[in-house]
Parts: structure tokens; C-alpha cells; sequence
């Protein structure tokens, strides 16, 4: 045990001096292998995280959204719709919801004005997301102007502002109370924009929504799964569109490691032949780049994850900010909540590490079978 244990230590002694007898190649060699690794698990990271956020806020969404179609558009819903919902078994409660857009021309953007079921804002005042504070410098206590559908001006009171820590879905919000609304956008007050449905067995979602779409053939039923589906769509969308950006540099990166990995220069296959003349093993031999490779792609790993991880949960993903997260006037500013699984780090690992790791061993082997005068020679 004590030999086996003396020649284990010989095996990795020799295969750190071998690694920095060749420094150079090796230093850039992890560089290199570094700054994909880096690329890979940003964008990894980041789509994972982005969707774990989408989901957790879809979490308190309604289960189900009833809107009303006219041509394939959507317009308000008459309140009387709410009526004929109730009939169907299953449904738990029915609400309205007053929400639509604002296009603001000062800043060049979209608000999102929404009417709260929960709790009262107030006439004359509102709360505004942090985006639109920051465009409009607009705080606490400041009054805000909008024009009506009338082109009558409305001054609003900001009563306050959301957190930023919710900035992802509420940085172009703006809460407001029924009567304001309905003074900006008129209507009556027969209509609401969309109803909301919460279900006894969430199971039976499908078969209410078809009964739903019999009843009302005119409204489209919108399934909160359906919401997320489509989110993560979106950012696996994106997701992609990064990774093909990059596969230029992918390729050059395998390429070049394969060629490194899988040729051995004549200083090493002269270096495997003194080795094997002097008493080593095949099985010594292989064993020893064996360690060489692991030390440099798991080194090279290991590094890249840890890069990726402060570039993306403490630097909010700057290098890849405009294509993950997409372009807008009031731009949301946030960091990514670390979201980490076992299975994104595997399959890093085995993308990476794994074929670097087996492409050094085959060449080694060739080399290690051969005679070891002839490969001096």
C-alpha cells in the first residue's frame, strides 16, 4: 500500500513539473479555455435566473384571463360577461380589471396604468414604478400631468413608489385609482379591459376554459401556464440567439484544445518515451495525463463558473445586458437572484471538462504503446 501510495505521489509530482515546464502553452491554454467557459455559463446562468424570476412573479398571477376580441383585437369586456361565467361548476370567483396603456411623449414611452383590486389609491393620486421616476425625476409628493382621451389635462399626486426590488414588473407601472382611470381613458363603467377567473381544482383549468370559449365565443381565454410558457420561450429564444453569437469563438476554442489535447509535440512523446524506459508503466503514463488534463479543465472550469457568476449575479450580466434582457426606453435596473442547480453545472462539466479530459488520453495511450526507443529515436 505504501509503494502503491509513493507512486501515486511520483505520478502527480511529475505531472506538475511537466505542466510548468510548458507554462506558457499552458497559461494560455487555460486563458482561453477560461473565457469560454465564462461565455457558456453567463448566458446559462442568466437565462436560468431570468426565467426563475418570470416564474416566481407569474406565481400571484390570476389563473386564468378572460379578454374580448373584436377582428382578432382586444377591447373591453361588458361587466354583464361576469353573469354568465359564475354558471359554469368549478369556478371559484370572478373579477374585472381595469388596466391599459399610456403613451407618454416626453419621455417617449409606454406606462402601464392599472387600477388595484386589493386597495385604494386615492383620487388625484398615484404610485409609480422606479423606471418612471427616473425618467420623469419624479418623487413623493411631485405632481405628475396626463392627458385624458378628452385632451383635458389630469395632475396626479405621487403618493408613492415601488420598491426596487420588484423594478422587473413594476418599473413602467402606474397605479391609479377607478375614477381617474376611467377620466383618462373614458368608457363605461359598464366595461372593464379583461376578467379574471380563480378555479376550485386547478386541475380542471383546460376544461373550464373550453366551457368558457362555448359560452362566450367572442373572448379568448388566456391560461396563466400559458403566460410562462411563453416567457421562457422568449428567453430561450434569446438564450439561443447569445450561444450563436458565440459559436464562432466556440469552435476556434475546441478546435484549438483538440489540437492541443489530441497532438502530442515531440518534446512529449520523447519526454513518455524516457518515462517508459526508465520502469514506468503504460498504465503510469496514461494516468499522468490523465491528471494534466483534469488539472487544466477543471482549473479552467472552475474559473470560468466563478467569473460567470460574478458577472451575472453582482455585474447584472453588463457584456450580454442589451440581447438577454431586451431594449427599453424605461429600462427596469435589477440583479439577476441566484438561481443554481446541479444540472446547469453538469452539464457545463460534461460539455467541457469531460472531452478535453478523454481527447488527451487517446494520443498518450498511442504514444505509451509504442517502443521506447523508437519513440526517442
Amino acid at each position: 500500500m505504501a509503494r502503491w501510495i509513493e507512486r501515486q505521489r511520483n505520478i502527480i509530482d511529475f505531472t506538475l513539473s511537466s505542466l510548468l515546464r510548458r507554462k506558457g502553452k499552458n497559461i494560455a491554454l487555460v486563458c482561453t479555455y477560461t473565457l469560454v467557459m465564462f461565455m457558456l455559463a453567463s448566458v446559462v446562468f442568466f437565462v436560468h435566473s431570468i426565467k426563475k424570476e418570470a416564474s416566481i412573479i407569474l406565481k400571484d398571477a390570476p389563473e386564468m384571463i378572460i379578454q374580448k376580441m373584436a377582428a382578432g383585437r382586444h377591447e373591453r369586456i361588458p361587466l354583464d360577461y361576469m353573469d354568465k361565467i359564475k354558471g359554469i361548476r368549478g369556478i371559484q370567483s370572478v373579477k374585472s380589471r381595469l388596466w391599459g396603456y399610456y403613451y407618454d411623449p416626453i419621455v417617449g414611452a409606454n406606462y402601464t396604468l392599472m387600477v388595484p383590486g386589493n386597495s385604494e389609491v386615492g383620487a388625484g393620486k398615484i404610485v409609480i414604478g422606479q423606471g418612471i421616476s427616473r425618467a420623469r425625476l419624479a418623487f413623493e409628493g411631485d405632481v405628475l400631468e396626463f392627458r385624458s382621451n378628452e385632451g383635458k389635462i389630469l395632475e396626479l399626486e405621487v403618493k408613492g413608489l415601488f420598491s426596487s426590488k420588484s423594478e422587473l414588473a413594476s418599473a413602467d407601472l402606474v397605479l391609479v385609482s377607478e375614477d381617474d382611470f376611467r377620466k383618462l381613458f373614458g368608457g363605461s363603467k359598464t366595461l372593464a379591459t379583461d376578467l379574471t377567473l380563480q378555479v376550485r381544482n386547478p386541475q380542471e383549468l383546460s376544461t373550464i376554459a373550453v366551457k368558457v370559449a362555448e359560452q362566450l365565443p367572442d373572448t379568448r381565454v388566456i391560461l396563466r401556464d400559458e403566460i410562462l410558457r411563453t416567457y421562457e420561450a422568449i428567453f430561450n429564444w434569446r438564450g439561443g440567439i447569445m450561444i450563436v453569437i458565440l459559436l464562432g469563438a466556440l469552435l476556434a476554442f475546441i478546435i484549438f484544445a483538440w489540437d492541443k489535447a489530441s497532438g502530442l509535440s515531440l518534446e512529449e512523446r520523447k519526454e513518455i518515451g524516457i518515462l517508459k524506459a526508465i520502469g514506468w508503466e503504460t498504465s503510469d503514463v496514461i494516468l499522468m495525463k490523465f491528471w494534466e488534463g483534469i488539472l487544466v479543465s477543471l482549473s479552467s472550469f472552475l474559473l470560468g463558473i466563478l467569473l460567470a457568476y460574478l458577472h451575472v449575479f453582482l455585474a447584472s450580466a453588463a457584456l450580454f445586458e442589451p440581447v438577454l434582457k431586451g431594449w427599453a426606453v424605461l429600462y427596469p435596473q435589477f440583479r439577476a437572484t441566484p438561481f443554481l442547480d446541479a444540472s446547469q453545472l453538469a452539464i457545463l462539466f460534461f460539455l467541457t471538462v469531460v472531452p478535453y479530459t478523454i481527447a488527451t488520453l487517446i494520443p498518450s495511450w498511442r504514444a505509451a504503446t509504442v517502443d521506447p526507443d523508437s519513440v526517442m529515436r
